[in-house]
This record gives C-alpha cells, structure tokens and sequence, in this order.
C-alpha cells in the first residue's frame, strides 16, 4: 500500500514538473537555457525524492537537509551550484503554492540568507554520529578527542571559540559555556548531555595526565601539555573524517553547520539558533548576555540530537 501511495505521489511530481516547464516558459518567458538548468536541478531532485522522501508534497527541514547533503557527498556538487539547486527548487514550490497544490513548506526557510546564502558542507545525522563515536580507547588521546567533537558539535562553535576556552568557561553541572565570538562578544551556549559527560571523563581523566604545572587554562591541550591551536584541531576532525570516508571537506566549520542544520530540522526557532551561533544578526554582547539561558537549554535539550533526549522519543544513538 504504502508503496503503491508512493508511486503516486512521483508520478503526480513528474506531472507537476511538466507543468512548472510549461509555466516558466509560458507566462514567465525565461530563457530556454534557464528553462533547461530549472529542469535540470530538479530532475536531479525527484531522483533522490524517489528514495529520499515519503511526501515529495510536504518537505521537512531534516529532509532538505539530507538533500543538501546527498548533493555534496554523493553528487560531488560545489556550493555555487548546491545554491543553484535550491534556488530552483524553492521555485517550483513557489509555483506549486500558487496553484493551490501546496501550502506552507519548509523549502521557504531555504532563503534565509543567514543559513543558505553560502551554502555549507552538512553532514547527516547518522554521519555525525559516526564521526563523533570515531574516537577509540586504543589511541593515546581519545578522551581528549571524543570530547573535541562532542564540544563542537554541541555548541556549534568556531574553531577559534572552542580552542579558546578555559576551564572556567565551562560550566558542566549547568550545562553551559562561554564562548569568546569574533569582535570579543560573549555569548553562553548549552552543552548537552553527550558532551558533558565527554568532558568530566576528558578532565577528569586525562587532562590532569596533560597538563603542566602552573600550566595554561585552556580546556583541550596539545601532546606537549600548551593550549590547542586551530591547525592542531583541524587535523584531529580531518583525521576522524578519514577514518570513516566521509568527504574531503569535511572541517570544523562542518560541525558548526550541521548543528544549525539539526537544530533547525528538529524545529528549534532560527532566531534561537543565530543567538546560539553568535551570528552578526545578534548585533551587541549585551543581547548575549541577557538571552534566557533556562529556555536555551531547553531549546537544545530538546531539539538538538545529543542535547539529551525527550521522554516520549528513542536515544538517536541506538535507533
């Protein structure tokens, strides 16, 4: 049955892409060689929606998501054209709306310019996971390396924020840290139960072993016992990436976006998200300071997938 409704619903899309041609040649007049790009990027669409989607009709943020990052993975697109892809796609929901075929989509939170104008490498939920598990107790310093990616996923900080964070940063039984943003504004971030527990066993554990004494503060330390730089974590998240296959772009900055990208396809609100990245539309440091941390907590307990899970839904990590 279920696969029956399925073929429906394709064969519906097929019709309805028929019918988008028709109209962007018809009453928009565009250029034959816009036309063909249009069809092109969502032919490439409705072959991943084939597999990739159970209502072609009623797109959720986490499928896009999972879109987005087929396209980068699997197709080996460029951001240009990734944008290209959506920008299309966004029009045809846009006509699909106008025809009374659909209502209100997620493919139009795809023209937030502050999430899609420079269209990031996003990894899958599952990829994540893997990435974040990568860490093995064989290695000499796997503690320190689990609780690396756990903080950066987490917290969805830069590079330069998480290796700038000192122990007093972190507030592991509030489950909180302080992050140091570019134009030294402050702002607090929730850890999530995943990445607290990685770090009560990294400094509990091993971080003691590390450090020297009279030492730096700085939470995550190189072998030689000083304060980690950027190239070193860039190098731990490359490593891990390699372990597993997954893209070679994959950096830092693939964490960052991909805890924005899961916060937002489990429904937490963009304008909590840009408090929680520090994004230039959260102008002052004052604004950071007097966010509501009870509700940012809750927000990421809630909607991020290691924030800590809600009664009523599994554990991601054993689905």
């Amino acid at each position: 049955m279920m696969a029956k409704k399925a073929s429906k619903a394709m064969a519906r899309l097929a019709e309805d892409l028929e019918a988008f041609q028709h109209y962007i040649k018809g009453e928009r007049s565009l250029s034959r060689h816009t036309c063909n790009a249009y069809q092109r990027d969502l032919n490439r669409f409705a072959r991943w929606a084939l597999d990739g989607m159970a209502d072609p009709y009623h797109p959720g943020m986490e499928e896009l998501a999972s879109f987005i990052a087929w396209m980068t993975d699997a197709e080996k697109l460029e951001p240009a054209s990734i944008a290209r892809h959506l920008a299309s796609l966004r029009s045809f929901y846009r006509f699909l709306k106008l025809e009374e075929r659909v209502r209100e989509t997620a493919v139009d939170l795809l023209a937030a310019p502050s999430l899609w104008q420079r269209i990031p490498q996003v990894l899958s939920l599952d990829m994540v996971n893997r990435l974040l598990d990568s860490p093995q107790e064989v290695e000499r310093y796997w503690l320190r390396d689990k609780a690396l990616l756990e903080t950066l996923y987490a917290t969805g900080c830069r590079a330069s924020e998480t290796v700038g964070l000192k122990l007093e940063d972190i507030q592991l039984a509030e489950g909180f840290c302080k992050c140091l943003g570019k134009g030294s504004k402050q702002r607090i971030v929730p850890l999530g139960s995943h990445a607290i527990e990685a770090l009560k066993r990294y400094l509990g554990e091993m971080r003691p072993k590390m450090a020297k004494p009279d030492g730096p503060s700085n939470v995550f330390l190189s072998r030689a016992g000083q304060p980690m730089d950027r190239i070193t974590l860039w190098r731990i998240v490359k490593r891990h990436a390699r372990r597993l296959g997954l893209h070679a772009k994959v950096s830092p900055h693939t964490l960052r976006h991909s805890f924005a990208t899961h916060l937002l396809a489990g429904g937490a609100e963009l304008r909590s998200v840009q408090e929680m990245l520090g994004h230039a539309a959260i102008a002052t440091t004052q604004k950071y300071t007097h966010v509501d941390r009870e509700r940012l907590k809750a927000l990421h307990k809630n909607f991020h997938p290691r924030g800590g899970k809600k009664p009523s839904q599994p554990d991601p990590q054993k689905e």
